[in-house]
């Protein structure tokens, strides 16, 4: 079978696309440790899957996941504080700081290859919650370096 051609993991037996819809569903057990961790792996996900990247062209992923990176879930959750009040109804028409700030160092061809990816994350498909943080932690390192060096 052919690999991702957004992240270049194996697509056997499943796709990206279905490990994410799974994790998705675990996520949203809102149950430890898959969802403290729900932002962190979607921002990999988007940012190793560019094609699905939102308007503000992964701006907030990044965001997020360098904050991650540099301070752990209480660094993400401050972060995502500013950002809702930042959409409040007091600040629109103003683009958001996180946008401002989290703009991708790299802007031309995504990468295309990433030493961890979200097939890694899952294990054997089910995202078993043994080292799963260490897991998502390795994902948003290598997202990060893969896209910081341009590759």
């Amino acid at each position: 079978m052919e690999p991702c051609t957004e992240c270049g993991a194996p697509m056997n037996p499943r796709s990206c696309e279905e490990l994410f819809h799974a994790l998705l569903a675990l996520d949203h057990s809102r149950r430890a440790p898959w969802g403290p961790l729900h932002g962190v792996s979607v921002a990999c996900f988007l940012l190793q899957h560019p094609s699905r990247l939102p308007t503000d062209d992964g701006a907030m992923a990044w965001a997020l996941l360098r904050a991650y990176i540099d301070g752990g879930l209480d660094e993400v959750n401050q972060l995502v504080g500013q950002a809702r009040r930042g959409n409040s109804h007091c600040v629109k028409g103003r683009p958001s700081r996180v946008a401002l700030d989290g703009a991708l160092p790299h802007r031309g061809t995504p990468p295309s290859r990433f030493a961890v990816t979200i097939e890694d994350v899952a294990v054997d498909g089910t995202f078993p919650s043994a080292k799963f943080t260490e897991r998502v932690g390795s994902w948003a390192a290598a997202t990060v370096d893969a896209w910081s060096r341009g590759e």
